[in-house]
């Protein structure tokens, strides 16, 4: 639909998909990045249930439900899979590990030749109990609920196999991309096919959509931003596409800047998610003008909640309402949220009405 053609959900159909797909509602569809996580009181007793945070991805009764808690809390027009980007890397055989207080820990991988020792062997069966989550969470959403799956993007991924978790120079793994450039790429090819693998599995078992997380995308110069982040992507969409033509997949490059155009024209994503650094002005007249745009609002005003949180809403939905959106966050809830300032984001969002 042209911008300014607003209109409520009269025929039907999941709100999410009909703007990702280019139509646009008032009040728009809304989903939160890491909606479901240790700032929901129910979340984190399921996590002690599940006794570990890889144990709760890979359990595919506690993961549906913790994919579906925020669903039943706020009422919200999507869930995500609850599940990791670092599924794929443990998929691979690397050692994976969650300490409390760490994050993600790896055994580092720092040649092409410590990739290849890895066993892959067991690759389906590893990352199987996600499709089987998905297949679970499907038949308990409602009739306008849309089921989003995801995987990170290659690079990111990559950063975490290198790296060996966080990082804050990311020496390692730009130093092989850099140096090797050519067993690096081999790296981020046996990542592109894996994740191919990945998201076919959850789309059959069910997911309506598919987000690609490049968290870390916005580390990169130019031209190892299109090498290393918009090529991968690109082979990654035309892959999934050739068996699922209508597929609707978010982009969402971290961090991407100037290069967010060329990302959102050059990979074949059907909608942008932007981080909070995009001026909402250049959000609409630059990239809203190419697709649906999602995002943007600081998880940290989300954090803070009341009457700074409500003004920086009303803008995004100001600016960006008039036209194919999706609304969220420009990067994930954080832990210490109350729900109640979730509660009151969805309330604003829902109670918005553009003429």
């Amino acid at each position: 639909m042209e911008r300014g053609k607003v209109q409520d959900n009269p025929s039907g159909g999941k709100p999410l998909l009909r703007s990702l797909h280019g139509e646009t509602f008032s009040p728009p569809p809304l989903w939160l990045m890491r909606q479901a996580g240790r700032y929901l009181p129910e979340y984190r007793e399921l996590r002690e249930k599940a006794g570990g945070f890889l144990d709760l991805c890979l359990t595919p009764e506690f993961a549906a439900e913790a994919t579906l808690q925020p669903i039943r809390r706020f009422g919200l027009d999507a869930a995500i899979l609850f599940s990791d980007i670092l599924i794929v890397p443990h998929g691979l055989g690397q050692k994976l590990e969650y300490r409390d207080g760490e994050g993600p820990v790896l055994a580092p991988i720092r040649s092409l030749r410590e990739f290849d020792r890895l066993d892959r062997r067991d690759l389906a069966e590893r990352i199987s109990p996600v499709w089987s989550t998905v297949k679970r969470v499907r038949p308990a959403l409602g009739a306008d609920t849309a089921l989003i799956g995801f995987a990170g993007g290659p690079w990111t991924v990559a950063t975490y196999m290198v790296e060996g978790g966080a990082s804050r120079d990311f020496a390692a793994v730009k130093g092989w991309a850099i140096s090797d450039p050519k067993g690096f790429g081999v790296l981020i090819d046996r990542l592109v096919e894996v994740t191919i693998l990945y998201l076919r599995g959850q789309i059959t078992a069910g997911a309506d959509a598919i987000q690609l997380f490049d968290s870390w995308a916005g580390i990169l110069c130019e031209s190892e931003f299109r090498r290393w982040v918009i090529e991968p992507t690109r082979r990654i969409v035309a892959a999934l596409r050739i068996a699922f033509p209508d597929l609707p997949v978010i982009g969402f490059p971290r961090g991407a800047g100037l290069m967010y155009r060329a990302y959102f024209r050059e990979t074949g994503v059907t909608a942008l998610g932007l981080d909070p650094t995009v001026p909402l002005g250049v959000a609409r007249t630059t990239l809203q003008a190419i697709g649906p745009v999602q995002g943007n609002l600081d998880p940290v005003t989300l954090l803070e909640g009341g009457a700074a949180m409500a003004r920086e809403a009303a803008a995004i939905l100001e600016n960006l309402g008039g036209g194919p959106f999706v609304f969220n966050l420009g990067h994930g809830v954080l832990p210490n949220t109350p729900p109640e300032h979730v509660q009151q984001l969805v309330a604003q969002v829902r109670n918005t009405a553009l003429a």
